[in-house]
């Protein structure tokens, strides 16, 4: 089986013992590692506003699936981590600015705590298209 390490600048660099994402196997599926809301010049985060952390998280996500040679129209399945589940509809609308019909798979799930204090996280499965 094929596995790629896929890196870019345009997404924060992990900031633990993982990779960016990892693309596998013939029918080239990705792997995205959690994205939370850093700027990726910085390494800071974007600030305390939900919408303003909401739309950087799905600008990483989008970097991250654009290195893998996709685009975020070919994700299968989302997993979106809300420190505050009452943010549930406002993710739906930044999400909506990402994202058109049909959209992936989707779980969204409170959590206790979020790495460096942020909101929201995102993590995706993207089966690239065949070439």
């Amino acid at each position: 089986m094929t596995r790629d390490i896929i890196h870019t600048e345009d997404a924060p660099a992990a900031i633990g013992t993982y990779s960016q994402a990892v693309k596998v196997g013939p029918g080239a599926m990705v792997f995205v590692s959690g994205q939370i809301p850093l700027n990726p010049q910085t390494m800071e985060v974007v600030g305390e506003d939900f919408s303003a952390q909401a739309t950087q998280v799905f600008r990483n996500l989008e970097a991250v699936v654009q290195a893998s040679g996709g685009q975020l129209g070919d994700c299968v399945k989302l997993t979106i981590y809300l420190t505050d589940l009452g943010q549930f509809s406002l993710v739906n609308t930044i999400m909506s600015e990402f994202f058109s019909e049909p959209y992936p798979a989707r779980a969204a799930v409170e959590v206790s705590a979020l790495p460096k204090g942020v909101q929201v996280e995102v993590d995706a499965i993207v089966m690239l298209p065949a070439t």
